[in-house]
């Protein structure tokens, strides 16, 4: 049975347009790798006669800008140039924006003359060619970059010249959304943040509110309740009781664990029955970090209803026996300036940083009365619903480009 639509035909990388190609990768780009000057003659500013080194770290974040005198210099980008990341993880990084030399650790994929280059970016940002670099390097021993041999030899369908425009176009089109909601994002974070060193603190007062605020120190509000030990190897995700591990809350939760949202590791009910249960308005802290900005980072908990969970490794667990917050106050706390800098000035470590409990419990924080609590936390919330709302927007946005990319860039639909 002929299950090939008309105008289409069948090739070795599946069914495509009649009048689309097959191309290799190696017909449509030319890969050029960088080069590595001595490390010797780095610099880490601006100079007359030096120009940037860029490394695959530069694409993203600019916190060690390197230099190399202009004569050691042998390849160079342009912002606009497609630039990949030879080596991970993630390996195989599609990467623009940067100008000056680039080192070994990337290569530039330089379009030949029947490929442009808006679409030649997104030939190689499509999730396929991903998962086949992957699967190179996993059957690879040790191998943690890019085969140039094996990726010059990847097949595509490849549209003519005037649909490869089109394409572009509209990939570009959402691209551009995606921006505007990632800079909109940005900007509603850094608003949130400056509100919330001025709530926190007690600098901007809300209107109807004049009482003055108490100082009152952690060992005097909470109660240290007992954690449990158990390593990630020892959690399930079928047992009755939630487990919060300490790396959930540096890497899955924002100021609130809400059960009905959250998705947790549990733990077999026999080892659980020494350790309180969690209840809601409880905060989990993590008392341990690999950098200074995760140093106590903690969550209320909100809307556990009947489930039941309990507090674990690398965490402690603060219970506010004596009534002195509001919930949906407490998930703010550490955000305050004058208790993060508290924080960091008590922690210790080398690679990894904490603070004690006995330390912990003589930090001070300042404490608004619980009216005016309720209306801080009330702002704060409105911003953070703000913020996922976007975030939703953008991610269902990112969705709807990975859909198109699959079908524009196969030829399943077309734009002409």
């Amino acid at each position: 049975m002929n299950n090939i639509p008309v105008g289409y035909k069948q090739t070795e990388v599946g069914i495509i347009p009649e009048d689309w190609e097959v191309k290799e990768l190696d017909e449509l780009f030319q890969f050029q790798g960088g080069s590595q000057p001595p490390k010797e003659t780095f610099i880490f500013q601006e100079k007359q006669g030096y120009i940037r080194l860029l490394q695959i770290r530069d694409y993203k974040s600019d916190t060690y800008e390197s230099y190399i005198p202009l004569e050691l210099a042998r390849r160079f980008c342009n912002e606009d140039d497609i630039m990949i990341g030879r080596y991970g993880p993630p390996i195989f990084q599609i990467l623009n924006g940067l100008k000056g030399a680039y080192n070994v650790a990337l290569m530039k994929a330089i379009p030949t003359a029947i490929v442009s280059k808006k679409y030649g970016w997104f030939v190689l940002k499509q999730e396929t060619l991903f998962q086949f670099i992957e699967k190179l390097s996993q059957r690879s021993s040790g191998q943690t970059g890019v085969d140039l041999v094996e990726l010059r030899k990847y097949k595509i369908p490849f549209p003519p010249i005037h649909e490869q425009a089109a394409i572009a176009t509209a990939l570009s089109d959402v691209d551009a959304l995606i921006s505007t909601l990632d800079k909109l994002i940005a900007k509603k974070r850094l608003i949130k943040q400056g509100a919330m060193q001025e709530l926190l603190s007690g600098k901007k007062r809300l209107a109807g509110f004049s009482d003055e605020w108490e100082v009152k120190t952690f060992g005097e509000i909470f109660d240290f309740l007992t954690t449990a030990t158990y390593s990630r190897a020892e959690l399930s995700e079928y047992d009755d009781i939630y487990y919060i591990h300490y790396g959930d809350i540096h890497t899955k939760l924002d100021y609130f664990l809400d059960f009905e949202k959250s998705n947790l590791p549990t733990i077999k009910n026999e080892l659980v029955k020494k350790y309180p249960l969690i209840k809601d308005g409880d905060i989990i802290m993590a008392d341990a970090s690999e950098d200074y900005d995760g140093i106590c980072k903690s969550v209320e908990v909100k809307n556990i209803g009947s489930k039941k969970a309990i507090s674990g490794l690398h965490t402690f667990l603060l219970r506010d026996n004596k009534n002195v917050f509001e919930n949906g106050f407490k998930a703010y706390i550490q955000s305050n300036i004058f208790i993060k800098n508290q924080n960091n000035n008590l922690a210790t470590g080398l690679k990894v940083y904490g603070v004690s409990k006995v330390n912990l419990k003589t930090i001070k924080i300042p404490i608004p009365p619980k009216e005016e609590q309720t209306a801080i936390a009330q702002i704060l919330s409105d911003m953070d619903s703000d913020i996922l709302a976007l975030e939703t927007q953008r991610n269902k946005t990112q969705a709807i480009k990975q859909g198109m990319m699959q079908n524009l860039l196969t030829g399943k639909i077309r734009l002409i």
